[in-house]
């Protein structure tokens, strides 16, 4: 992906209070093109699902989790199904201790109220009193926030980023390790090292993620689960609800129907 953003102001200008929020529906197959903003974005899918495509790869978001966007990262949003959003733009200074790599995080009842009640307040009541306090705790919640495993992350170097973004478009028919590294004119040892080194997984574990990856988006679609294993060459439905137990600790009608936690 060529990174070439415009740097967009937040929603509404630059922001007065440390955070911005509000709420909106999205249109199912809506992208929202390559860009960046001064402000860290935090979005929390309430219902629906979305991808933010980013250089160093992309990032699945089901609902009730959340992205986090650092300031001036540049990413590209696609709405996978209709879905409900809430935005929170936070000021870069506000962001300066918060992560500056974008994560998913799994959103919490108490910091789910909390953002609420923040958004009850109109927008020039924001930079002091309650409404700041409310701000202040969001702030320390998004801290402790564990970061979740649904980024699939893609190399840099030119042959093997083009595999892998093949590989990401169509995982069920990913070459053999042998193959792979053909392709990227590397002998096995050296693609091996090579895809380890740029990404942090082995092929094989990486291919399993763009795997699973891809079986988020299509269920998130409306793909029934054994269309999916199907078309992602598993055994069978079974043996894709195995894996997809092992890699996410739920089964995927529970993963799209999620209990929220606190």
């Amino acid at each position: 992906m060529a990174i070439h953003p415009e740097l967009h102001q937040s929603p509404g200008g630059p922001l007065l209070s440390p955070i911005y929020a509000y709420t909106t529906q999205e249109t199912a197959g809506e992208v929202t093109l390559l860009h960046c903003h001064d402000a860290a974005q935090l979005f929390h899918v309430v219902r629906g699902s979305l991808a933010i495509d980013t250089e160093r790869g992309t990032f699945f978001v089901p609902p009730e989790r959340a992205v986090w966007i650092p300031p001036r990262f540049a990413h590209e949003t696609r709405y996978l199904t209709q879905s409900e959003v809430r935005y929170l733009y936070i000021r870069r200074d506000a962001a300066a201790l918060l992560p500056q790599e974008p994560r998913i995080l799994q959103m919490t009842a108490l910091l789910r109220e909390l953002i609420l009640a923040y958004m009850s307040y109109p927008r020039a009541e924001t930079a002091e009193g309650p409404a700041a306090r409310l701000g202040a705790v969001i702030l320390d919640q998004l801290d402790l926030l564990p970061a979740q495993g649904l980024e699939l992350p893609m190399p840099a170097e030119g042959r093997l980023r083009q595999l892998c973004e093949a590989i990401a478009r169509d995982p069920g028919t990913a070459p053999q390790l042998p193959e792979a590294a053909a392709a990227c004119a590397l002998s096995v040892r050296s693609f091996e090292r090579r895809v380890q080194g740029e990404t942090g997984l082995s092929y094989r574990s990486w291919c399993r993620q763009a795997k699973l990856f891809r079986a988020l988006e299509l269920l998130a679609s409306g793909a029934r689960v054994s269309d999916v294993a199907d078309h992602l060459g598993y055994e069978g439905p079974s043996a894709f609800v195995a894996t997809f137990r092992k890699a996410f600790g739920v089964t995927p009608g529970r993963y799209f129907n999620p209990v929220p936690r606190c």
